[in-house]
């Protein structure tokens, strides 16, 4: 992830709607107080967090946190999503990208409470999660996939833990039929048991998929997209 998250064309497209949906509630420089959590190797604490506050990541894994600090990023917890050792109502927003579907998430329900309780009232979580289940591949073994979503699911894992939908869709709808494609292929013909999307050099596409990716962000962040390979959330503290 360290070596390709900075330029892959998934990451930089998911940057853009990303952006895109900070942007319906909050302003670059708004101050707020935001948590990470499961930061990975920290690239969205350094590309584009920043720019709404001040950002502390969290994540379970030491190796994780070392390539934070590579970043620069000093403000750092090691701990599980799980058990986030804070106190209550110390942040105004919490992200979570491509986090609670991992096997070390135990209980993804239990996180979900721990970002409930480390919200202000009224603050917002904004997940990030792999849809349909019946689109495991490869990639999932490679990314120690324990489940995938529906939206509806999310909305019910949400409203369980104290929080309300203030916005829920499916994204990166455009590259779908490519995506179940693949997958099929891959029934068919297994990949190498050490491969996985990330390891796949786009090369000369990288921009134009990065930029097919990007083409959704106005739409992600304002209506629901009926399908798609992640789906994205934002729930508001009751």
């Amino acid at each position: 992830m360290y070596g390709v998250e900075d330029h892959h064309w998934w990451y930089r497209g998911m940057e853009s709607i990303t952006r895109a949906i900070l942007h319906r509630w909050y302003a670059p420089g708004a101050g707020l107080s935001i948590l990470d959590a499961g930061c990975g190797t920290g690239a969205a604490m350094s590309s584009y967090l920043a720019d709404y506050g001040t950002v502390t990541g969290l994540d379970f894994s030491a190796i994780a946190l070392s390539f934070c600090k590579r970043r620069n990023i000093e403000r750092l917890a090691q701990a599980s999503v799980m058990n986030i050792p804070f106190a209550s109502g110390s942040f105004d927003l919490l992200t979570s990208f491509d986090v609670l579907y991992e096997r070390g998430v135990l209980d993804d329900a239990a996180s979900l409470n721990e970002f409930a309780r480390v919200l202000v009232k009224g603050g917002r979580a904004l997940l990030r999660l792999p849809a349909y289940d019946w689109l495991r591949g490869q990639h999932d073994i490679g990314i120690h996939t324990a489940r995938r979503y529906t939206a509806g699911e999310v909305k019910t894992l949400l409203r369980k833990t104290g929080f309300a939908v203030a916005h829920i869709s499916y994204a990166n709808t455009l590259m779908f039929p490519a995506a179940l494609a693949k997958r099929t292929v891959e029934r068919i013909w297994p990949p190498s048991v050490d491969q996985s999307d990330l390891t796949m050099n786009a090369g000369f596409f990288n921009t134009l998929l990065k930029n097919v990716l990007s083409l959704e962000a106005p739409m992600v962040s304002h209506i629901d997209l009926p399908f798609g390979l992640s789906v994205i959330a934002v729930g508001e503290k009751q």
